[in-house]
This record gives structure tokens, sequence and C-alpha cells, in this order.
């Protein structure tokens, strides 16, 4: 029992060493770019939403 885990600490120790992790600027460069596009979702719904209920209201009414 020891032994196997044992192993498999050292097997995810060398896994973990081939990952290469992304720098800071890289980071910060995709989380503005997340930003950025779900930006522009939330306006482009907020719109569709909008523009929807406004044509639904003036049916109704």
């Amino acid at each position: 029992m020891k032994n196997s885990l044992s192993d498999s600490f050292h097997q995810a120790k060398v896994e973990l060493s081939k990952v290469i992790f992304p720098t800071k600027p890289q980071v910060k460069q995709a989380f503005i770019a997340v930003m950025v596009v779900v930006t522009f979702v939330v306006l482009f719904l907020a719109l569709a939403d909008f523009l929807l209920s406004s044509t639904v209201s003036a049916i109704l009414n």
C-alpha cells in the first residue's frame, strides 16, 4: 500500500513538472479577453431582450 501511494505521488510530481503554467502577462491578457467577450454578450442579450419585450408589448397593447 505504502509503495503504491509513494509511486502515485512520484508520478504526480513528474507529470506536474511537464506542465507549462501561463505567465502573469498571459493570464492578464486572457482575463481581459474574457471580460470583453462577456461584456459584448451581455450587451447583445440585453438589446435582444429589450427589442423582443418591446415588440411583444406593442403587439399585446
